[in-house]
């Protein structure tokens, strides 16, 4: 565009946005400076959503980094016990895309369940003894033993699972249920995201911001990460010498400027800023409360395992899950990493399951004890499996690589169904044989528990429509409840 047609286009957003006290600068910064219109312009999401009466009303992603067992864990195969360490028959194989520490194996060496599985509830589900606090609340939960992608390495794993593409750049999960839904308090984010790795830090996988990002959406709707040390949020305290009412002093004057910037570009990123400003400085009086455990009865500390207390544990951030959802907010993302057992099998995959199988069912467990379950869609799972064949010295293989092609993940409340599995594989848990969940899927049917269309749920950019699900994904009616 000529620097004349810029200018003409730029003092008509002028004249749309206004230049007075009573333009939309001045709307905008009202409502942020503790006024009604603030709560309830939080509690807006896009207009017409949600587009029915959704189960859920909020969602905890228990993100399980590396790539959880699905042989080990979920998905019992008494085949490979009788078959163990012969080939991986050719026929089952076919060419299924492996990643390049596989792809060129001359030997397919089958590595049964580390640890037998067992009957658990009423619903007889079968889970590993690995896992005795999830088999414990079996009846509660939809195991999907069927879950299928194309990814074979972790990032771009990761990222199509929580993006809808393996490559980076697109609003996130819990951006785009946000930017739906809107948030239910306005004292904390609407979407919050917290991390945790396994003690000997055997799985080298990072978090990359863009897991959580906004990516095209405005960047309110991006994951705000608490902490796992010092404050939850950076400058959460005030500076020795500035109490409360000086602050706020400081920030009406910023607000001001901020929303006469507004009033003259109508940027986007500007309204950001003023929210999260204004978030930050409410956040001072909320988050003190939220982190503060001394109130939380003792029996409710022991469902979530003796490392409640340990500030970024697994078990720490699933207790905050609890108090953040309580509190009205919208999406919780817990990314715990250690799951990635190239050649630890053996001795990390039991220490990883003590660590984090009890915070989980006691998650869910503590929300069904206040009537939250009903309404709240706890999800459990990584982005991909683990191979049938073991990885390592072929005489004696120590470890799994990674595998996208059928593994297993759970869900719980917000409308699922309990004690069910959806879904099946083939003997050698290698091929999807019923039921086939694909993450699209995955992703258009946590959409829908919503009471979200996830074709309808659209964001302009680039010249076309964008959607969580991109093109694809049809929602997994054997799971709703």
């Amino acid at each position: 565009m000529n620097p004349f047609a810029e200018n003409i286009r730029r003092v008509t957003r002028r004249q749309l946005f206004g230049h007075t006290a009573t333009g939309l600068g001045a709307a905008a910064l009202s409502s942020l400076l503790g006024g009604p219109a603030y709560g309830a312009a939080q509690a807006a999401g896009v207009s017409g959503f949600p587009n029915f009466p959704g189960k859920a009303k909020r969602v905890i992603y228990l993100w399980q980094g590396g790539g959880p067992s699905h042989i080990d864990l979920l998905d019992p195969k008494p085949t490979l016990e009788r078959m163990a360490m012969q080939d991986i028959p050719e026929s089952i194989r076919g060419t299924t895309r492996l990643s390049t520490m596989s792809s060129s194996n001359k030997k397919w060496p089958i590595v049964p369940a580390i640890k037998p599985f067992q009957k658990w509830g009423r619903s007889g589900t079968e889970i590993s003894t690995l896992l005795p606090h999830l088999g414990s609340i079996a009846d509660e939960i939809t195991v999907v033993r069927s879950m299928n992608t194309e990814a074979v390495n972790h990032a771009p794993g990761v990222t199509f699972f929580l993006t809808g593409s393996q490559v980076p750049g697109r609003p996130s999960m819990g951006a785009w249920t946000t930017y739906g839904l809107g948030c239910e308090t306005s004292d904390l984010p609407a979407f919050v995201v917290m991390t945790s790795s396994d003690r000997q830090k055997s799985c080298g996988q990072l978090f990359f911001d863009y897991y959580w990002g906004s990516g095209f959406l405005p960047s309110k709707y991006q994951g705000v990460r608490f902490r796992n040390t010092g404050d939850p949020v950076p400058y959460l305290n005030n500076p020795d010498g500035i109490d409360r009412a000086a602050r706020r002093t400081l920030l009406d004057d910023i607000q001001a400027m901020n929303a006469a910037h507004l009033a003259d570009y109508g940027d986007p990123e500007t309204d950001t800023r003023i929210a999260q400003y204004e978030m930050a400085y409410r956040m001072q009086a909320s988050v003190p409360d939220l982190t503060d455990l001394s109130r939380e009865p003792q029996h409710i500390l022991d469902l979530y395992g003796p490392d409640v207390k340990e500030k970024g544990s697994f078990a720490n951030n699933c207790l905050m899950a609890r108090k953040l959802i309580e509190s009205g907010t919208r999406f919780v993302q817990l990314m715990h990493s250690g799951w990635d057992q190239h050649g630890n099998l053996h001795t990390q995959l039991e220490v990883q399951c003590r660590d984090t199988d009890q915070p989980s069912a006691g998650l869910v467990q503590d929300l069904q004890q206040r009537g939250l379950l009903d309404d709240t869609l706890v999800i459990w799972g990584g982005e991909f499996g683990r191979t049938p064949f073991g990885q390592g010295d072929p005489a004696k293989p120590n470890g799994r690589d990674h595998f996208g092609r059928a593994f297993s993940l759970w869900m719980a409340g917000g409308g699922v169904k309990k004690g069910h599995v959806h879904g099946a594989t083939d003997e050698f848990g290698w091929n999807i044989t019923e039921g086939k969940v694909h993450v699209h899927d995955h992703q258009a049917t946590i959409m829908h528990l919503l009471g979200i269309d996830h074709t309808r749920l659209t964001h302009r950019y680039q010249g076309r429509q964008f959607r969580l699900t991109d093109v694809h994904g049809e929602v997994v009616k054997g799971v709703l409840a």
